[in-house]
């Protein structure tokens, strides 16, 4: 998708603008989210509200940045495209992340417990123990019902409701 296309469209739950990278906290956030959800793309050098293209200085430098960041503050390892991309006499970076079969991810610096953030709209939200298990468990395919209750046994079974559920079969 072009540059131009892209700022047809508002934030939302796979693509966030920023304006700079000034204060990194808010955008490795937004990584990590794409990461555990959907996927996204991040899009740095447009004004969040207006969508107005200011561009970065600097762009192989930010590139160089975003990517030691990601490296440094990122678990599981996390691969996003970095892209550098023109517009008109200005450069924006897209960072593009898909979404990942190593999640739940979080910020190292924060832990899984209070690091692993998901994409709620447009906003950023902190995912709770039983979201994480969640994201786990979607990772391997696995759904609650499918998970071994070692320490029931066969009187645990309710017979009379498993006959109701298959009397037709």
């Amino acid at each position: 998708m072009k540059l131009d296309e892209i700022l047809r469209h508002p934030e939302g739950k796979t693509l966030e603008y920023k304006r700079d990278l000034s204060s990194p906290g808010p955008a490795l956030r937004t990584l990590v989210a794409f990461a555990n959800a959907a996927g996204g793309r991040l899009i740095i050098g447009v004004a969040d509200a207006s969508r107005a293209v200011v561009g970065v200085s600097q762009p192989l430098d930010l590139e160089e940045r975003i990517a030691s960041l990601v490296a440094d503050s990122i678990e599981p390892r996390l691969l996003p495209e970095i892209e550098i991309v023109p517009w008109r006499k200005l450069y924006v970076v897209i960072v593009t992340v898909h979404p990942s079969a190593l999640r739940p991810h979080h910020l190292r610096s924060e832990g899984p417990a209070r690091g692993t953030y998901v994409r709620l709209g447009s906003t950023n939200r902190a995912a709770d123990a039983a979201l994480i298990g969640e994201l786990s468990r979607r990772v391997g395919a696995e759904g609650f019902d499918e998970e071994p209750l070692a320490d029931l046994d066969s009187e645990a079974i309710d017979f009379g409701a498993a006959s109701q559920c298959f009397a037709e079969h």
